[in-house]
């Protein structure tokens, strides 16, 4: 399985941004898709995650200005951030879980500035 995320960059405090992940196979194979970042010299921590029952769940941090969402169509999973503040600023990763094991993407840089 192969997860390829994109979409990151430099954008201003307050300002949006919207991070890609396309699934190498149907996103309905999977139990849940979600979003981690790491920031420098931190851990990596979930940002949000959304199960194949239409299940979503959020970090505090994130909860109100982010939001996850799926096109099975198109076997992707997108993260809208809204209202973004500089400790936003992390490598975003792309998860996915099925059965068997659990994959991750390449990451995408995300830079907010102040």
């Amino acid at each position: 399985v192969q997860l390829q995320a994109s979409g990151g960059g430099l954008v201003q405090a307050g300002g949006s941004l919207r991070v890609s992940c396309v699934a190498s196979r149907n996103i309905f194979s999977f139990v849940n898709m979600g979003w981690h970042r790491q920031a420098p010299g931190k851990q990596r921590e979930l940002v949000a995650i959304t199960t194949s029952g239409g299940i979503t769940v959020y970090s505090d941090p994130v909860k109100g200005r982010f939001t996850i969402s799926r096109d099975n169509a198109k076997n992707t999973v997108y993260l809208q951030m809204n209202s973004l503040k500089p400790e936003d600023t992390a490598v975003y990763y792309c998860s996915a879980r099925d059965n068997w094991s659990s994959y991750w993407g390449q990451g995408t840089l995300v830079t907010v500035s102040s």
